[in-house]
């Protein structure tokens, strides 16, 4: 076997090694910070005349486990949820923890009646209308120009 084909079946086949220090790796390869995937859920945001609805899609929660703030003008979303499982046999015993959490803040616009804000959790999705104060329905969002 040549130098070169050990060479592609390094690049081909990974190393055992390297998948396993790949944590560290990836930790000192970008500037000391673990390179993770976020766990930050989709979230969609519509308007209409009457109100503003913010969806967020958060699968496999419970409604106890959303945490929803209104601090000044600051919308704040947020979860955090631990995991425990254990299995015990003859020769062993395992536990497994998970924990898992996410944050999100929105700027809510003056419009917004902050009093009236309702929030629903249904099939994998958090769901919040924002309604707009009285005065703000009363302005129209499109305005007609005349042409001089």
């Amino acid at each position: 076997m040549s130098t070169k084909s050990l060479i592609r079946n390094s690049e081909v086949f990974p190393s055992v090694f390297e998948d396993f220090f790949k944590p560290w790796n990836e930790m000192f390869t970008n500037g000391g910070s673990w390179s993770r995937a976020l766990t930050v859920p989709a979230t969609n945001i519509t308007e209409t005349k009457d109100e503003y609805k913010v969806s967020v899609a958060a699968p496999g929660l419970k409604k106890s486990d959303f945490k929803i703030d209104v601090e000044g003008n600051m919308l704040t979303i947020s979860s955090e949820r631990e995991d425990t499982k254990e299995e015990k046999d003859a020769r062993y015993t395992r536990k497994e923890y998970s924990y898992s959490s996410f944050n999100r803040s929105f700027t809510l616009p003056e419009e917004v009646n902050q009093d009236k804000i309702e929030a629903s959790y249904e099939d994998g999705v958090l769901r919040l209308t924002l309604p707009k104060k009285e005065e703000a329905k009363r302005v129209s969002l499109s305005k007609h120009i005349a042409v001089k």
